[in-house]
């Protein structure tokens, strides 16, 4: 009785061990707390890199002066504006090799630069000012954006040119999502049907553009 009892918990455990361990949370990049989804960001503006906070910590970044302006909080609104298209000129002028693109501005740099998923991830390269103005500067979506933390996400199709500002944490939770699923040169049929998911969702979620926007 004993003897069956011990093999019995003994499968079990051998089972528990060969699951996969549950993942662990994230935490605050500050403080250590253990976050939930869907908590907010911070950009680390001379690394160029996101950095996860819990609610205090990211209140107390958004005082001015703290840690020398070292980070700035990622808002969380996604804009439209159904008035103001880019058209094929547009791209065209921005010289965008690929379908999916994301543009912002380097605070540190005084530089717009220029994202493109792919399956390494994001590639970078510098846009240049005049092309920009001529293509997306004088926009109200382009003139709402905040250096740093918000940023224009393109896509062309063969119907249109979409274009919303969003926050730079969603471009990046797109990139990571292209590249886990990402098959040949130009990504297959299962990145197309992320694409069209991610933007279905995206317009649902965006507001139009106030007439009068204070960045």
């Amino acid at each position: 009785m004993n003897t069956r009892r011990v093999a019995g918990d003994g499968t079990a455990l051998l089972r528990r061990l060969r699951e996969p361990a549950p993942p662990r949370p994230e935490q605050c990049a500050f403080c250590g707390q253990d976050l939930a989804a869907g908590h907010r960001h911070l950009v680390d503006v001379e690394d160029r890199s996101l950095a996860c906070a819990c609610t205090a910590c990211g209140l107390l970044f958004q005082q001015p002066g703290a840690a020398g302006g070292r980070y700035r909080s990622v808002p969380d609104r996604c804009l439209a504006d159904p008035d103001g298209a880019v058209d094929e000129r547009a791209w065209s002028v921005l010289g965008i090799p690929v379908g999916t693109a994301f543009l912002f501005r380097d605070a540190v740099l005084d530089r717009v630069l220029a994202f493109y998923p792919g399956p390494a991830g994001a590639t970078e390269s510098e846009v240049d000012e005049e092309a920009w103005e001529r293509a997306l500067g004088g926009s109200r979506l382009a003139a709402a954006m905040e250096p740093d933390v918000e940023a224009l996400l393109l896509r062309r199709t063969d119907r249109r040119v979409e274009c919303f500002l969003v926050p730079i944490d969603l471009c990046y939770e797109l990139v990571g999502r292209l590249r886990r699923c990402w098959h040949g040169f130009d990504g297959g049929a299962e990145v197309r049907a992320e694409l069209d998911a991610f933007f279905e969702r995206l317009a649902a979620r965006a507001r139009p553009l106030p007439a009068a926007v204070t960045a």
